[in-house]
C-alpha cells in the first residue's frame, strides 16, 4: 500500500478518487492524485466507509480522525484531518 503518512497534518484537505467494486484494495497515487480502490459495492455509505479505512491506514493515522466535508454519495470526495 503507498505510504501517505507526509500528508498526515492537522488541518490538512484530502483530496481522493473511490473506485467501487474493485478487484482488489488499494490507496494509490496517479499523476498527483490519490485513488482509492475498494472491493465493496456503493451502497448505504459501505464504500465511503472502507474508502475512510484504507485512507486512514495509509495517512497512519486512526479512521475517527478523517472527517468527510465533500462528496457523500460521490466518487470525488475530499476529506480533512483532525
Amino acid at each position: 500500500m503507498t505510504d501517505l503518512s507526509h500528508l498526515a497534518r492537522p488541518g490538512a484537505e484530502i483530496a481522493v478518487r473511490v473506485t467501487p467494486r474493485a478487484s482488489r484494495n488499494a490507496v494509490v497515487v496517479e499523476a498527483g492524485a490519490i485513488r482509492v480502490y475498494v472491493t465493496v459495492v456503493p451502497e448505504g455509505g459501505k464504500a465511503t466507509a472502507a474508502a475512510v479505512k484504507l485512507l486512514a491506514s495509509a495517512l497512519g493515522v486512526a479512521k475517527s480522525r478523517l472527517t468527510l466535508i465533500r462528496g457523500e454519495t460521490a466518487r470525488d470526495k475530499l476529506f480533512r484531518l483532525d
